[in-house]
């Protein structure tokens, strides 16, 4: 394929309209930009550059997966360690610390993603989530692990905000819901990884009792260094570019990813692409924040919180305690849980992956109120069943694969939704807020709250806490159903309009 002449590269250049903001200064910049940048990422098909995107930015979930079941899968090697000697209540509260790490990292690097960028941001994510993971592998103490588990989690946190925003603004609309949907699915390759390589490494023929544990840390550390050095092809979103002024280099960025499927032999539509007025501005006010998220879409803020808080608090709860229920009522040893968590991740894989590609055909809201409510019903009937003894270790653990193949696709949505559904120039901060509440709210008191129940060692408290469960996905299946946006298919600027936008009157 040839490329396209200058004069008709030029006619789809974003185009500076207006004064400058500052016309006395050196660094001038226009005070609105007209472009049609964002519909040209929509009309891409999909191609190697999108695929690099899902490898070098969507292992942070897996890496999450890795870490979240690796603290469950060492607790044992942490507490006999000659070293640190943990007792419960220890192992209980590094996992806080990771889960704190989390929520602060997420809330401190997502406003710092909205304002410096993405790319600087998931770079520093993802480093300080290496250096932090080695240094848990070499602690010496209690307080030296908990510190090293909180930056881990801090690194994690920044990067769902900077990675979920970063392929929001890369992926094509068509495609947006089933691409983040997969892409957080792969959480659960994560926890596989985490089960399998504790199975291996925390085998006392292999290494000493003392070194598997610390082992097992480092899996996630050399993923990390394998990942690092592709995020170096990744530039920054022409979207963020844009409302900070910086419209010279989105063009630029867009022009190097047309010419690369050009290359590919794609010929690439120059009609009907959708022209935006973007006034350019340095940062957003953490009070215009606020404003938006809880005032202009106080509704979408309600969604997205009950979606959030129902998915946290169902995952948490079972997850964290899944060993527990395993080996208190089925007596499965402690050493044998790894192989119970396998089908188990591998039901939570599939679900995002299969039934992904309906969030894009038949739509966000439907699909969203049924995987929540389906999740939840199933929830209820199967802690019945417990709770009346009619399930071996066995049915157990293939009736927890079909629950989570539909809260697999439930809780990835919640991500979608809240990635998705604010303007631009607040998306990581959004993501970043309701992905703290929730984790709060749902996160942390949901493990608590079944610890206790599990600890009565009767299947009726146990139960009730399914129901509580089931109630919350519910509850938010309903919610979403009547005040869910219907994003599907649509551009970022269409679903929630720039703060920058500018009135074609203006």
């Amino acid at each position: 394929m040839t490329e396209p002449s200058a004069a008709s590269t030029q006619e789809h250049r974003s185009t500076p309209v207006g004064p400058p903001e500052n016309p006395g200064s050196g660094h001038a910049r226009p005070a609105i930009i007209k472009t049609d940048l964002p519909s040209r990422l929509d009309r891409l098909p999909w191609g190697r550059f999108h695929t690099l995107i899902v490898v070098a930015l969507g292992v942070t979930w897996l890496l999450d997966g890795l870490e979240v079941t690796l603290a469950g899968a060492v607790a044992s090697a942490l507490k006999s360690s000659p070293t640190l000697r943990f007792s419960n209540a220890e192992v209980g509260l590094t996992g806080s610390a990771y889960i704190a790490g989390a929520v602060l990292g997420a809330l401190g690097f997502g406003w710092l993603t909205d304002r410096l960028g993405r790319r600087k941001l998931f770079f520093i994510t993802l480093a300080l989530y290496l250096a932090a993971t080695v240094a848990t592998s070499f602690s010496w103490s209690l307080a030296s692990f908990i510190v090293f588990r909180f930056l881990t989690g801090a690194g994690i946190g920044g990067e769902y905000t900077a990675i979920n925003s970063t392929i929001q603004e890369f992926t094509p609309a068509r495609v947006r819901g089933w691409t983040d949907l997969g892409i957080n699915g792969t959480f659960w390759i994560g926890a596989a990884l985490g089960a399998a390589g504790s199975l291996v490494l925390l085998d006392n023929s292999l290494l000493p009792g003392d070194w598997g544990w610390r082992a097992c840390f480092l899996i996630g550390a050399a993923l990390a260094l394998v990942i690092l050095p592709m995020r170096a092809w990744i530039p920054e979103s022409p979207r963020w570019l844009l409302t900070h002024g910086e419209h010279h280099e989105a063009t630029t960025i867009v022009e190097r990813i047309e010419a690369r499927f050009r290359d590919d032999g794609h010929t690439l539509a120059q009609d009907g692409l959708h022209q935006l007025r973007l006034r350019a501005r340095d940062h957003t006010p953490l009070r215009e924040v606020f404003h938006t998220l809880f005032t202009l879409h106080r509704r979408r803020a309600l969604v997205g919180l009950s979606l959030m808080t129902a998915q946290a608090f169902c995952y948490n709860a079972i997850f964290f305690t899944y060993a527990l229920v395993l080996t208190d009522f089925y007596g499965v040893p402690g050493d044998h849980v790894g192989w119970y968590l396998l089908p188990f991740a591998l039901g939570n894989f599939l679900g995002p992956l299969l039934l992904g590609r309906l969030f894009d055909v038949v739509g966000r809201r439907k699909m969203i109120a049924a995987t929540y409510a389906i999740s939840g019903v199933l929830l209820a009937v199967s802690g019945y069943l417990f709770e009346q003894h009619l399930l071996d270790v066995t049915a157990q653990t293939i009736a927890w694969m079909v629950i989570f193949f539909f809260a697999s696709a439930a809780a990835s949505s919640a991500y979608l939704t809240v990635s998705e559904s604010f303007p631009l120039e607040i998306r990581a901060l959004a993501i970043a807020v309701f992905y703290a509440f929730g984790t709060a709210l749902g996160g942390i008191a949901g493990p608590v709250f079944f610890g206790r129940l599990i600890d009565t060692h009767q299947r009726s408290a146990v139960f009730t806490g399914y129901l509580v469960g089931a109630a919350l996905m519910v509850a938010a299946a309903l919610i979403a159903a009547i005040w869910g946006v219907d994003a599907e298919r649509k551009p970022l600027e269409s679903v929630a309009s720039p703060l920058s936008a500018v009135a074609d009157g203006e």
